[in-house]
């Protein structure tokens, strides 16, 4: 197993080129995907091994609930450093489960109590609040997909602007954008090092729902409009798990994407393109993270079954 256990920790690090060039060059569509499966199989990966890791450290703890050969020479010669970084990998796996869980019930208690609060209505697919603060998300699940929208955002903006608003949210719902959001948060969490893959996600569903607003309406314009409005007054969304029409990001750069021609569609780039050289750096880096964790878990399980007595 040697230095290969710990690939998978470092080899996000080849995903960076692909997240800075992705909402540059590929549709947004194709961006959200790619860059959400990168971060998702990395981010098992490196957990996995980090795992792995920790298996070696906690059979070096007296008094730990596991087989006394799980401590042998043989088993920890199978990770390098074995004394600082199997220890090491004990509360750095608690701190990934812990937060991973904290966003997870974060994510459902706010779905929750949205759907509590919109008990009382109309059970419509757009929910319309007498509220003083401005705001617009997508809120899925409950007995059906539902935007919220409040009284104080839907009078600022124009019709043309309303029909892009109402658009955009039903865009985030129909393609499950909060699926790709809590996904990719849930690897950052998991390894530091996917964060700028997080941040090009959220900024690459936004752009998503603002080109098939801008399709419905007919009037990018319109929707560039719209989106400017909203962002110089609303307060975002409940939870960053959750798709909203004026979410945290870079809106000048949404609004003059929107400002010109749509992108082109594009399931994958030439390799001979800097974007396309990026995507194979990326999905190589993200083989040969599956390959690895792969192949520290067998080895580590037949190590782990040899020391094991019977």
């Amino acid at each position: 197993m040697g230095i290969f256990v710990f690939l998978p920790l470092v080899l996000p690090l080849t995903a960076w080129p692909i997240a800075r060039l992705a909402e540059q060059h590929l549709h947004p569509r194709t961006a959200t995907r790619l860059l959400t499966g990168v971060a998702a199989v990395m981010a098992l990966c490196s957990t996995v091994c980090l795992a792995l890791v920790m298996v070696v450290g906690t059979a070096q703890l007296p008094g730990n609930p596991l087989p006394d050969g799980w401590s042998d020479p043989e088993v920890r010669a199978a990770v390098p450093y074995d004394e600082v970084v199997g220890k090491a990998a004990i509360p750095a796996l608690c701190a990934v489960v812990a937060a991973s869980a904290r966003a997870l019930w974060r994510h459902g208690r706010v779905r929750r109590r949205a759907h509590r609060a919109l008990a009382g209505l109309p059970g419509t697919g757009v929910a319309v609040l007498p509220d003083d603060v401005p705001y617009a998300y997508a809120l899925p699940g409950g007995r059906r997909d539902r935007v919220v929208v409040s009284t104080a955002l839907l009078d600022r903006l124009r019709p043309a602007e309303r029909r892009a608003l109402f658009a955009h949210e039903r865009a985030h719902l129909a393609a499950r954008h909060h699926r790709f959001l809590l996904a990719v948060r849930l690897a950052a969490l998991a390894n530091p090092f996917l964060r700028p893959l997080r941040t090009a996600v959220a900024y690459a569903a936004e752009r998503w729902a603002d080109e098939a607003a801008a399709r419905v309406v007919g009037d990018r314009r319109a929707v560039a409009t719209a989106i400017g409005k909203a962002a110089l007054v609303s307060r975002g969304t409940p939870v960053a798990t959750l798709a909203g029409f004026a979410a945290p990001g870079p809106v000048p750069r949404r609004v003059a994407a929107l400002l010109g021609p749509p992108p082109a569609v594009r399931t994958w780039p030439s390799l001979f393109t800097s974007v396309g050289l990026a995507a194979w750096a990326a999905a190589a880096g993200t083989a040969v993270s599956a390959m690895s964790s792969a192949n520290a878990a067998v080895t580590m399980f037949l190590i782990l079954r040899a020391a094991t007595p019977l």
